[in-house]
């Protein structure tokens, strides 16, 4: 198993350089919010916990961020859902501008669902494996071959988290619910997760696109539409009703640049190739022995074939047609 603080490391990176500090923060029944001086905004789910005393309560705001992001370390649940609500109000402000997003429209029943129609067309014939139970998730079994892996397996059909094991290497696409980050289970879920199309979801998710580099192909969170009604519904212990007004689903590709790169070398390939054909085809043409370059040539080919491959990989992943799957 690789290094699993590099990830943590890359985060707490990403926000070294932040000069913000704690105005206000918010633990809610379902969802905890940090907002900094700076106006950001970051969410991660209140992960039930055994504790009920908290020693710094009343001592939050003012904190800076750069130290309370040390948080995300912490095995003290509390803690580290802090940590990650604010590692995730300064990703929000710095990257969020720069970001090509696809916004998800509000889903009619269930906000969480609005992802897995975005990814629908796709996932029919390919076995999926979702990291988490989420609200009324059993519309999808009978259109997809799904396994819900969950830690307290509250539907018929779902899996104990021990399984994660031997169901996500097998699976084609695998959807990882972002609190894997705040509890410690993401850089094992994620490395289990490699060979398929990994997507990262959840309000808890930071806007980072380096999380490519962990094999994350996309990732889905949330972007703030109306920041008081978040603050009251979360208040008041909303859970999938901030998804009525308050944030929207936004899914953002992460592979975008390897895939530009991935053109410019079958190019550059296809060019070598063609090359080293015409010279072999004026070589035989003087009537001479064995080219000389012919397993060079071989080499190539076998190139241009994995590098063809990894790219329709990519490709079929990413181009489907709009759903039109009515599941109600």
């Amino acid at each position: 198993m690789s290094n699993p603080n590099l990830v943590y490391d890359l985060l707490l990176d990403s926000v070294s350089q932040s000069t913000a500090h704690i105005e206000s923060l918010l633990m809610g029944l379902v969802w905890t919010q940090c907002r900094n001086s700076q106006g950001g905004i970051g969410l991660t789910m209140t992960l039930p916990t055994g504790k009920r005393t908290i020693s710094w309560s009343g001592t939050m705001q003012g904190r800076k961020i750069v130290d309370v992001a040390q948080w995300i370390r912490s095995w003290d649940m509390h803690e580290a859902i802090i940590g990650q609500a604010a590692i995730n109000s300064v990703l929000s402000q710095q990257h969020l501008p720069n970001l090509t997003l696809h916004a998800l429209p509000h889903h009619p029943v269930a906000a969480n669902l609005a992802v897995f129609d975005y990814f629908l067309p796709h996932l029919k014939g390919q076995k999926v494996a979702i990291v988490g139970r989420y609200p009324r998730l059993e519309k999808y079994e009978d259109l997809i071959d799904l396994t819900v892996i969950e830690r307290q397996p509250s539907a018929e059909n779902d899996i104990l988290d021990s399984a994660c094991e031997f169901i996500l290497p097998q699976a084609d696409w695998v959807f990882l619910t972002a609190t894997s980050l705040t509890n410690k289970t993401f850089p094992r879920l994620a490395e289990l997760s490699k060979s398929a199309h990994t997507v990262l979801m959840g309000p808890s998710v930071p806007w980072l696109p380096e999380l490519v580099e962990f094999d994350i192909d996309f990732l889905a969170g949330v972007t703030v539409e109306e920041p008081q009604t978040l603050y009251q519904t979360i208040a008041e212990g909303g859970g999938t009703r901030i998804f009525d007004q308050a944030v929207r689903y936004q899914v953002l590709d992460l592979r975008t640049v390897e895939m530009s790169d991935l053109k410019s070398q079958i190019a550059d390939t296809v060019m070598q190739r063609d090359r080293l054909k015409s010279e072999m085809e004026q070589w035989y043409q003087r009537g001479l022995y064995r080219y000389p370059k012919l397993s060079e040539l071989e080499l190539i080919d076998q190139r241009l074939s994995e590098l063809d491959s990894r790219y329709k990989r990519l490709w079929d992943a990413r181009h489907f047609p709009t759903p039109k799957v009515d599941l109600y």
